[in-house]
């Protein structure tokens, strides 16, 4: 497994990003990975890790950087109260604009990489960043095959600029798997964007993971559910290879 860290010019800022590639002779086909509201730890370095196993080229920024650096040792605040500042923090961090210019950075730097092969992209996000990987399929639509979000939340909202009213500028193949009782993605809400999906008519799936609660893909997570995030897992893997090495067109 090959590693780089690479710097992404946003704005003047230098964005910390990783690179994942099974080997340094050939091209893969490539994948964005948006970590969940944490940022980059170990924890999804090892899922982006076994995501490049699988035959991809998978880059990981730090999306968060305008607010957090990367942090080597892991980062969720025992104590609520600081908790709840942080995650204040960040949820501001990134508006829609934003993540909508940044996913379309990221989707154009990752297509100049070495060992990434032609083609389109895909992308996935986790927890807040399920909304960006939906973002960025609208934002370079002749970019993104497939995007997947997981445990992602507010992918519905009452705003103008709701993720879920970006869906007709999208022709991704897009994957959802939603976490039960989960505040930030209710099954009103997941019933909206389920509605919103079949109008789009676009090819898509969206499925609650029973007995997954928000934020369960991730080891080491007082949430994490082993059997689900294998699940979960293997649905990212069968997406992507079917968009991403040949057999859909």
């Amino acid at each position: 497994m090959i590693t780089e860290k690479l710097e992404i010019d946003r704005d003047g800022a230098g964005v910390e990003a990783l690179l994942f590639r099974p080997d340094a002779v050939a091209e893969f086909p490539a994948i964005l990975f948006y970590t969940d509201i944490w940022g980059i730890r170990p924890a999804n370095i090892g899922m982006a890790k076994r995501l490049a196993e699988k035959g991809f080229a998978v880059l990981m920024p730090n999306v968060f950087f305008r607010r957090s650096p990367i942090r080597e040792n892991g980062f969720e605040p025992a104590d609520e109260g600081e908790r709840q500042k942080v995650l204040g923090a960040l949820f501001q961090a990134e508006t829609a604009a934003q993540m909508q210019s940044d996913g379309a950075a990221y989707a154009q730097f990752l297509s100049r990489q070495k060992g990434v092969g032609p083609g389109k992209l895909g992308v996935v996000g986790y927890c807040f960043t399920g909304a960006m990987a939906l973002r960025t399929a609208a934002a370079v639509p002749d970019m993104i095959a497939a995007a997947a979000s997981l445990h992602g939340g507010m992918l519905v909202t009452d705003r103008p600029d709701s993720p879920h009213l970006q869906l007709p500028r999208v022709t991704a193949r897009l994957y959802f798997g939603h976490a039960v009782e989960d505040r930030s993605m209710t099954a009103d809400q997941i019933a909206t964007l389920e509605q919103a999906l079949r109008d789009w008519h676009g090819a898509f799936q969206s499925e609650t993971y029973e007995g997954a609660r928000h934020g369960w893909t991730v080891p080491g997570r007082d949430v994490y559910n082993e059997l689900q995030a294998e699940r979960a897992f293997e649905k990212l893997v069968e997406l992507f290879d079917a968009t991403l090495k040949g057999g859909e067109k």
